[in-house]
């Protein structure tokens, strides 16, 4: 079994992340780690693979990315490839989908692609549906635990978290599943993969290399800008609940919230 697992390198979630003078997004000197959703991801690419497989972690975009796929690699994974290119917009939902369809079609033999839930700096998980669309394959969202992945009779079988319970769905593979954060636990990298990893030479793949051309996109940014400061203020209402209770529904009311 071949499982590929898409990541990328986010700044991490306690950044300020706000637009510079000169309208770029900036996270200032803010570390950038492994996109927190994608760890459960990789982490079970390794486990459906431990008896016999191998596991591909692809990134889309530049070498930002890079540090990203070496932790993947010193966690466990196989191998590792970077998709890059001067056409490509990796924020592009659409862009990214087709690209990322593009690239399991070129390793040939992919039997399961993992995500993570979404992407925490873009907070969208619209690429992992449209990736599944690309390919023409089975989508599975939310999943929180693999039950069956039987290769001979070529179905998976998971377990769903939704609001309103748990829910268990069977498929034909091959598959695209995204996981949440019940699915497992995430290995920490060891010391030796750490090392093996640094030294690990990454292609990178243009699109041109996958035979693809980039599409006109059918969205354009115009600029980005921070949010409006908010102009709040505080106050403490004393007295006992049931004063409380009343001063506080007349302020409302005077508001005309109720």
């Amino acid at each position: 079994m071949h499982c590929v697992v898409f990541t990328r390198a986010t700044p991490d979630t306690a950044a300020k992340v706000e637009v510079g003078a000169n309208g770029a997004v900036t996270w200032g000197d803010a570390a950038l780690v492994v996109n927190p959703w994608d760890e459960y991801a990789l982490e079970e690419a390794i486990v459906q693979t431990q008896n016999g497989g191998k596991t591909t972690v692809i990134a889309l975009g530049g070498e930002m990315h890079l540090d990203a796929l070496k932790h993947s690699l010193a966690m466990g994974i196989n191998d590792a490839m970077r998709i890059d290119d001067p056409a490509l917009d990796p924020t592009d939902s659409l862009a990214y989908a087709r690209t990322a369809a593009a690239a399991v079609k070129k390793l040939g033999d992919v039997t399961l692609v993992l995500f993570g839930k979404e992407s925490v700096d873009v907070g969208t998980d619209q690429h992992i549906y449209g990736t599944a669309r690309k390919l023409g394959w089975a989508m599975l969202s939310a999943v929180s635990k693999i039950i069956a992945l039987d290769e001979v009779a070529g179905t998976i079988q998971v377990e769903r978290l939704l609001e309103q319970g748990k829910e268990v769905v069977t498929a034909k593979l091959p598959a695209v599943v995204s996981v949440t954060k019940e699915i497992n636990e995430p290995r920490y990298p060891s010391f030796i993969g750490i090392r093996k990893a640094s030294k690990a030479v990454i292609p990178v793949l243009s699109l041109a290399d996958l035979g693809i051309s980039a599409a006109a996109s059918p969205t354009r940014i115009d600029a980005y800008r921070n949010l409006p400061v908010r102009d709040s203020q505080v106050e403490m209402i004393n007295g006992t609940p049931e004063e409380q209770a009343a001063i506080l529904v007349d302020r409302l009311l005077g508001e005309k919230v109720l």
